[in-house]
């Protein structure tokens, strides 16, 4: 005999209030992080805590083979997500089950799984692929480097597509294990600490962890073969370099630059704080390129920066980024201020320590350099958009809207300030806004006119007329030798 089941109006009241908010139709995460520069970079459902990357790499053929596992958590209710990626996908696993998987875009890879993930799951994504890098090119260019005896990834703002699937924005930060199988006599480099080392059948592997939270751009790979030193900052933070063989006249210079990391990480932590991380270094490939990148703990250095001899300014620059970049990174593109403008000002910082020419020099040479009318004015170091993203104006006019900054504030809360934005954003992001709360509360001082004329509007700014008679001055009597130096180290 079947049961009648009686629901009274208010036991199915209840019953509706107890259906879960989340009972929402699930849909796939926005096709983007939402950064107006690249649109379509990165996704809008999920975050990665983790990237588990295991590697094999045949030097010869350039073949790259890998697995990757990412510890996600979705934060809507995802029908499928996207991935960065530009090599060959073989198999993607959700939770250990199959998932559908479809190439949507140059560097799109759409994740469908058998079941939609819920807002706020924890979820493991597995993605088996393979290809040859350096065939590959998306939006016109490939960012992977062949080398005489390997190859390298370091680029801003993509690099990831060449090596593992990713959410490739650097609002979305996560810790790294890389683990790279590599022919015996090749070595392979990543961010942070080697934690281990083996050897079998032919093949060694490379376990490197990065356990402090990076954008994926500053995640690096070099295999080939190094000259590899190892030694402490004399406060005895770890650091570990490395050189091709074959640099050539360069060799020397690169040497006498790089091997002054430690000394120049103390050096900074006197302006911004404790240096952020457990490992520093640096290293520099052979390869024909001509920039430097502050890819996390070791930053990379084109052989081309050392032409004219020890070249410590791009050292200072790179690692400045430690801070203002790598452990605070730009919650958007448009942010670029904070990583470049404050590199820079630290190579004016280290001018004046090395009485090269102060800081206000610097300034001056800057602000008379550039007539009125000179296009330099135009670009917006606050805002300056997708194509003069690395424009000189955010590096020089970046530097001396910083210079400014301190004339107007004060010593005394300007370098509160270059040690509070760190401290306060640790491990994160940041913007610019904040950038302005931060420096507005810790000096007393209302700064909107001051960020708005100097970050935000295109034109020559007036200076102050008791600024004026110090100008001619400075501008004449700066070393060039000094600027041109700081000048060879903002070719990013």
């Amino acid at each position: 005999m079947r049961k009648k089941l009686l629901v009274s109006a208010a036991a199915a009241a209840v019953m509706l209030l107890a259906v879960p908010a989340s009972a929402a139709t699930p849909t796939p995460g926005a096709p983007g992080a939402g950064d107006p520069y690249y649109p379509t970079y990165g996704d809008g459902g999920y975050r990665v805590t983790h990237y588990d990357l295991r590697l094999k790499y045949q030097p010869a053929t350039d073949q790259l083979e890998g697995t990757a596992t990412l510890l996600t958590t979705a934060t809507q209710d995802l029908s499928s997500f996207d991935l960065d990626l530009a090599l060959k996908v073989s198999q993607v696993l959700v939770n250990g089950h199959p998932a559908k998987v479809a190439v949507t875009g140059v560097q799109k890879i759409q994740v469908t799984p058998d079941k939609p993930l819920a807002d706020g799951s924890r979820n493991t994504v597995v993605v088996r692929y393979s290809g040859v890098p350096s065939t590959i090119s998306t939006y016109g260019f490939d960012a992977w480097q062949r080398t005489p005896d390997g190859a390298v990834i370091a680029d801003e703002p993509e690099a990831a597509w060449w090596w593992f699937p990713s959410n490739d924005h650097p609002s979305d930060k996560a810790t790294y294990d890389v683990s790279v199988l590599v022919p015996d006599g090749t070595q392979a480099i990543s961010n942070g600490v080697l934690s281990s080392q083996s050897s079998q059948l032919g093949w060694t592997r490379y376990n490197w962890r990065q356990d402090k939270p990076q954008a994926t751009y500053l995640a690096t790979l070099a295999i080939g073969k190094f000259d590899i030193t190892t030694g402490t900052s004399p406060s005895g933070i770890p650091v570990l370099n490395a050189y091709s063989p074959d640099l050539g006249d360069n060799g020397d210079a690169a040497r006498a630059s790089v091997e002054r990391t430690g000394e120049i990480v103390d050096w900074l932590s006197g302006y911004f704080g404790p240096y952020p991380f457990g490992t520093a270094g640096g290293y520099v490939p052979n390869v024909p390129t001509h920039y430097a990148l502050e890819t996390q703990t070791r930053p990379f250095y084109s052989p081309r920066q050392f032409a004219n001899g020890a070249n410590p300014s791009v050292v200072v620059h790179e690692l400045a980024h430690q801070w203002y970049g790598d452990d605070v990174s730009l919650e958007r593109w448009s942010d670029i201020w904070l990583n470049e403008g404050f590199a820079t000002y630290a190579q004016w910082l280290w001018s004046d320590y090395q009485d090269e020419g102060t800081a206000q020099q610097l300034a001056d040479y800057v602000y008379s350099s550039h007539p009125a009318g000179d296009p330099f004015w135009n670009v917006k170091p606050g805002d300056p958009g997708a194509a003069n993203q690395f424009d000189d104006a955010v590096y020089d006019r970046g530097a001396l809207a910083i210079q400014v900054l301190r004339n107007t504030i004060g010593d005394d809360a300007f370098f509160k300030l270059l040690k509070a934005w760190p401290a306060e954003h640790r491990y994160g992001n940041g913007t610019i806004p904040e950038f302005q709360a931060l420096a507005e509360r810790i000096s007393g001082k209302k700064l909107g006119d001051l960020f708005q004329a100097w970050l935000y509007t295109a034109g020559k700014p007036a200076l102050p007329t008791a600024a004026k008679a110090r100008l001619a001055t400075n501008a004449a009597t700066l070393e060039p030798s000094s600027w041109q130096q700081i000048k060879a180290a903002q070719q990013h």
